[in-house]
């Protein structure tokens, strides 16, 4: 095949793509934006991937392009297309998870299930929207929020002065996205991936915990999804992939609604943190399956291996020590445990790393994977 992938991105995405690409024997290059990043093993070109320069000298050194995230510009994106670049997903597809409102619009007018919305442009919009939803609701920025940034539950149009005054200082206009507060009974997360050629596989539906905004436990399928809940939110997500002309993994996080409806929250269209049980629980991991897809090759099997798989993220404490730094007990205690460290330096809820476990009783497999994921926080 002898073909390469160039990821933009050197983030634990592009690091975790690097096993699956060694076993189908295809070449990586990382384009990474700092030294020392966690795909630096990979990290053929350092530089800024907002610059186009540096990102078209990058590109023309691979056969394709893909992504750890998806903040690249689209101008940069478009011209990587106009010069012959295949992307993957290209800007077309991309620019509905780069920009909230544009999203929450296109879904509507695909006539898939979202929560109320409005774009608001003014804090008098936004008092109408409260008093229309009763005075509470959840505003976004329109672009660059992530794990529980960018993301707020108010009461009042003052609780986002400050994103109006950024949005007055910036020049050219624009508006915040503000949402009904969606009473859920839980949230999910649906998978798929797409290739060029239009075939699509879905995994199971999960479950996803977040805590202060960031996804805390995930399990493997949701507990009492089968039938109309796994069937309506793999729907969904190849309604999207299919609408949107995504290619690659496209995550598709959901609510579970306490009167039995299934919500489209966020996208992302590339791997995600809902999919990592997957290198260690399915016969296709998300990342060998984007590696897969942004290749056109044929896409492989997503059943799970073991009934039940549950993984934990690991965020970093105060005290600068990684994971490696406290295997043993860990390893010697629970040892069906897999840990996947992301070589990051410990800070106050940055993720450096994951935990699975996978087995066949789910009270079991939760007591290992917590036990084990309790060695690294502090």
């Amino acid at each position: 095949m002898a073909k390469t992938v160039g990821v933009i991105g050197g983030g634990q995405l592009a690091r975790m793509m690097i096993p699956a690409a060694l076993e189908l024997g295809v070449d990586i290059r990382v384009l990474a934006e700092a030294e020392g990043m966690s795909a630096s093993i990979a990290a053929s070109a350092v530089g800024d991937y907002r610059d186009l320069d540096t990102v078209l000298a990058f590109a023309r050194t691979v056969d394709v392009i893909t992504f750890d995230h998806e903040h690249v510009p689209q101008p940069v994106l478009r011209a990587l297309v106009d010069a012959g670049i295949p992307v993957h997903p290209g800007p077309d597809a991309l620019l509905y998870a780069q920009d909230k409102l544009l999203m929450r619009a296109k879904l509507s007018e695909l006539g898939l299930p979202v929560p109320d919305w409005a774009a608001v442009e003014t804090p008098a919009q936004l008092a109408d929207f409260l008093a229309d939803h009763g005075d509470r609701a959840v505003a976004k920025t329109a672009r660059g929020g992530y794990d529980g940034k960018g993301v707020r539950v108010i009461s009042t149009p003052h609780d986002v002065d400050d994103w109006f005054t950024a949005l007055a200082e910036d020049g050219n206009g624009g508006a915040l996205l503000v949402e009904e507060l969606v009473d859920f009974r839980r949230e999910l997360a649906q998978q798929v991936a797409r290739r060029p050629s239009g075939e699509i596989v879905a995994w199971p539906v999960v479950e996803t915990v977040q805590r202060d905004g960031i996804c805390a436990e995930v399990v493997a399928p949701a507990t009492n999804s089968a039938g109309h809940v796994a069937e309506v939110s793999e729907d969904i997500a190849v309604r999207i992939a299919d609408g949107l002309g995504v290619t690659g993994m496209l995550a598709v996080e959901l609510f579970e609604t306490t009167d039995d409806r299934v919500l489209v929250n966020e996208l992302a269209m590339r791997p995600h943190n809902s999919g990592h049980w997957s290198i260690d629980g399915s016969t296709t991991s998300q990342f060998e399956q984007h590696l897969r897809a942004v290749l056109d090759l044929p896409l492989g099997a997503t059943g799970t291996l073991q009934p039940w798989a549950m993984m934990l993220n690991v965020l970093g404490g105060p005290d600068g020590a990684t994971m490696v730094d406290r295997y043993e007990k860990a390893m010697s205690e629970h040892p069906t445990a897999k840990f996947h460290s992301y070589d990051k330096v410990s800070r106050p809820g940055r993720k450096v790393g994951h935990v699975t476990v996978c087995g066949d009783d789910l009270d079991e497999v939760a007591y290992q994977a917590r036990g084990a994921a309790a060695f690294f926080q502090d």
